[in-house]
């Protein structure tokens, strides 16, 4: 990457100045192909431990680890060059306490070269946003439905609904005065995410979250199909590249056992011979 392309991608301040203005754009990418073609379209490409089951076949993100984000990390950066990079903290990471966060932020952003880290949680992580924001490290929060936390929430369930309201609200306030910059809302009641959207004075990500935030984060691999059998309801299939792909696969596999591939054209000759 040149040094004058470096100067062109967007920081977390520049993502923080959309908020009222224009939505913001957000993708998962772990790889360096994928961030190439998320890049243009994107404000955010965030590396997210979502990788450990999307690319490594994890049963839950709580085995991911640091070595795992930053190499992907790493990838993502040399894919791209506009979008704010964020990386998520993995599971254990920072939840001990400020220090330790620190730590461990500081060794991510140093050795993948990101923008900016995620972590999950709302008033108990506040003092730890504070913390890493006083000392150069730029956070997007994570509220609502917060996958390193499946196991106390009861499930991959919606979070927010009746009084359960009051609880999402004090987060995203603690967040905000915190220091994030944004703040990913995930499968929240559409009218509960819009009113933390006009309430708080970052933007809102959202994930399951209605049209009222102000911006929006799918999974790449979702939006385009290149699973199959996975249709969570917020995710909208722009394509079916998986099904595609399978269809392919298939079509090369009958291909070769019929000796049909590899064509001549597919293949090298001795031109002396000839």
């Amino acid at each position: 990457m040149s040094a004058t392309a470096s100067l062109k991608r967007l920081m977390p301040s520049d993502i923080l100045a959309l908020k009222g203005k224009a939505p913001v754009v957000v993708l998962t990418a772990y790889t360096t192909p994928v961030a190439r073609l998320a890049d243009p379209a994107c404000d955010v490409l965030l590396v997210g431990d979502s990788v450990g089951m999307v690319l490594h076949g994890l049963p839950s993100t709580l085995g991911v680890t640091m070595e795992m984000m930053i190499l992907h990390g790493r990838a993502v950066m040399r894919g791209s060059d506009r979008a704010l990079v964020v990386i998520d903290m993995p599971f254990g990471s920072y939840e001990e306490g400020p220090e330790q966060a620190f730590r461990n932020a500081a060794r991510i952003m140093a050795e993948s070269g990101a923008g900016a880290v995620k972590l999950e949680g709302g008033v108990h992580m506040a003092e730890t946003i504070a913390f890493l924001v006083a000392r150069g490290i730029p956070v997007m929060a994570h509220i609502g439905l917060t996958p390193q936390s499946v196991n106390t929430l009861g499930g991959y369930k919606v979070q927010g609904r009746g009084a359960d309201g009051d609880r999402l609200n004090a987060d995203a306030l603690a967040v905000t005065e915190a220091g994030a910059f944004s703040v990913v809302l995930e499968k929240v009641p559409a009218e509960l995410a819009g009113e933390i959207s006009a309430m708080i004075a970052i933007p809102t990500i959202g994930i399951g979250a209605g049209v009222d935030c102000d911006g929006q984060v799918l999974v790449i691999d979702d939006m385009l199909g290149l699973f199959t059998d996975f249709r969570p309801k917020f995710v909208k299939r722009y394509a079916e590249l998986g099904r595609t792909a399978a269809e392919a696969v298939a079509a090369y596999a009958a291909e070769v056992r019929s000796r049909a591939f590899p064509a001549p054209e597919f293949s090298f000759f001795d031109e002396v011979k000839k």
